[in-house]
């Protein structure tokens, strides 16, 4: 009778006998390889950001350093061969200009009148719109939101011309409701504002009303506070795009007692020649506001920056 042979015991799609045991892995030396590797892949990585940003900096500090170069230097100084970053003779023409010739603390004042206020009636506005386009169910909700969207398209100066002649029947130029009411809404700050919105879990609206808090209260009381972060990025966004507004307030105000920083610094340009030094002092003068609104919100700005599309 023959006698069964004893085989090993294989497991599928292996070709020999199973070993009992730990795996060995990969031999010491190839293993040491591949750390090497990976670690000079981060160093690489890193060395390579820090130089993206290091570029990206210089880049956008050095037309900062010429503007307030040229506040400070002569007509000889600014056209010389080769050019220099720094003046050779230091003066203070320029920031003598703005002061003597300008009403600089009126203009000042304009200016923070309709950033701010501007800026923050628009806050209200635009947060109202979106908490009734992210939280509240009507009908035609995504053709109202739609038709928001579809303004982003047209160019602001389209709407001037009509704008300005409705101005001009209300006796609103020339006054603070005339640079303010017509800018105190934001199709972008809307749309920011109802993608945050729509972020926070609704369990915080239905426990409000258990509560029997109002449509209002839950926008007030919760809403609000829990979008710090995207009400200061917008705020930020706003504020600086409204301080440097150039066109609106030349074409609304034609008196200087009622003009604003941006737009007064024009009467430095005239026919025969410009005053460089005048200008770019009243630029570098006007910018400080909004390095100072930036320093004290950017906390918010970036954690706002950071947390959007993320549940």
């Amino acid at each position: 009778m023959p006698t069964d042979t004893i085989r090993p015991h294989t497991a599928p799609g292996h070709l020999g006998p199973r070993k009992d045991g730990p795996d060995p892995g990969p031999p010491a030396g190839l293993r040491s390889a591949a750390l090497t590797a990976v670690r000079y892949g981060a160093r690489l990585g890193t060395v390579l950001s820090w130089t993206a940003v290091t570029i990206g900096a210089i880049a956008m500090i050095i037309p900062f350093l010429w503007m307030l170069g040229v506040a400070f230097r002569t007509n000889g100084d600014l056209y010389a061969d080769p050019a220099r970053l720094w003046p050779t003779h230091w003066t203070m023409h320029g920031v003598d200009a703005v002061l003597d010739q300008l009403p600089f603390g009126k203009l000042v004042l304009n200016t923070f009148v309709f950033a701010g206020g501007t800026t923050v009636i628009l806050l209200l506005f635009d947060s109202m719109t979106a908490f009734a386009l992210a939280r509240l169910k009507f009908r035609g909700q995504n053709v109202v939101f739609l038709l928001i969207l579809a303004t982003l398209m047209v160019p602001f100066q389209v709407t001037l011309v009509p704008v300005f002649l409705t101005l001009f029947h209300l006796g609103w130029l020339n006054s603070y409701q005339g640079l303010i009411i017509p800018r105190a809404t934001s199709a972008l700050g809307i749309f920011l504002l109802r993608q945050f919105f729509m972020q926070l879990p609704r369990e915080l609206d239905d426990a409000a009303r258990i509560d029997g808090a109002g449509d209002f209260t839950v926008y007030w009381r919760i809403i609000l506070p829990n979008a710090k972060p995207a009400l200061a990025s917008l705020f930020i966004i706003q504020f600086a795009a409204l301080w440097n507004d150039f066109l609106w307030p030349l074409v609304v105000t034609n008196n200087i007692d009622m003009q604003t920083l941006p737009a007064a610094l024009t009467l430095f340009s005239s026919q025969s020649g410009v005053d460089h030094a005048a200008l770019m002092a009243g630029a570098a003068i006007s910018l400080s506001p909004l390095a100072i609104a930036f320093l004290v919100l950017q906390r918010f700005f970036v954690q706002g920056v950071a947390t959007t599309g993320i549940k």
